[in-house]
């Protein structure tokens, strides 16, 4: 199996050096450069394949929002995970709407940074308990239900998407619907293309934002 490239932007040298050399020790991770600010950042993205952006957000020039739209557009493929040291405001929701499929705070454990690293490759996403809930919180204004934002996808696809909202994984999923993995991998990966959205974060946002989600 090919490592997972991985592209460093943060504007403390110190920090960039400290996060390689935990990235480094595992041998499934490749760190491809790593860059100051988010200008630099999408001129790596451009001409060199990145499986993962771990982004500052806060950073001088182009910050880590703004970077993290630019790089999702031009590389759909790249998966950017948002590593700061704000866990509670209004940049949590930002990134995610950019396009970030994860986010971390700086004192996330060695070991818990790799797993995120290789999660959010795999095309799963990773949150901080803490910043979950803070997303969610934050979108729990969003309007009526508009069920019809779901006419593209089958039955089946709105059953699988109503349990990714649970927080279901697909083990989970295929056991509840009686389906092997790979086809619900195959339902998973439809429904993404068919609603425009990039992995599990953002069916997550979306049913939040069209006011989709079943409460008790």
């Amino acid at each position: 199996m090919n490592p997972v490239r991985v592209l460093l932007v943060d504007d403390q040298d110190l920090l960039r050096g400290a996060l390689r050399t935990v990235l480094e020790a595992d041998p499934r991770i490749e760190v491809v450069e790593d860059v100051g600010e988010g200008r630099a950042a999408i001129e790596v993205v451009r001409f060199h394949r990145v499986d993962v952006v771990l982004m500052d957000i806060r950073m001088p020039g182009l910050d880590g929002v703004s970077a993290t739209e630019e790089i999702t557009r031009l590389s759909p493929s790249t998966r950017v995970l948002i590593l700061t040291t704000f866990d509670a405001d209004e940049l949590v929701v930002a990134a995610v709407r950019a396009g970030a499929s994860g986010y971390l705070t700086k004192d996330t454990r060695p070991a818990e940074l790799c797993r995120a690293v290789h999660d959010v490759a795999a095309g799963t996403s990773a949150l901080a308990p803490g910043v979950a809930a803070k997303v969610i919180g934050m979108l729990r204004h969003a309007p009526g239900a508009d069920a019809h934002v779901l006419d593209a996808l089958t039955p089946r696809e709105v059953e699988v998407f109503d349990l990714i909202v649970a927080g279901r994984s697909n083990a989970e999923i295929g056991e509840r619907l009686y389906l092997t993995q790979n086809t619900v991998k195959t339902h998973v990966r439809a429904l993404l293309r068919k609603l425009g959205l990039r992995d599990r974060v953002h069916v997550v946002i979306y049913a939040y934002e069209h006011g989709l989600v079943r409460t008790k």
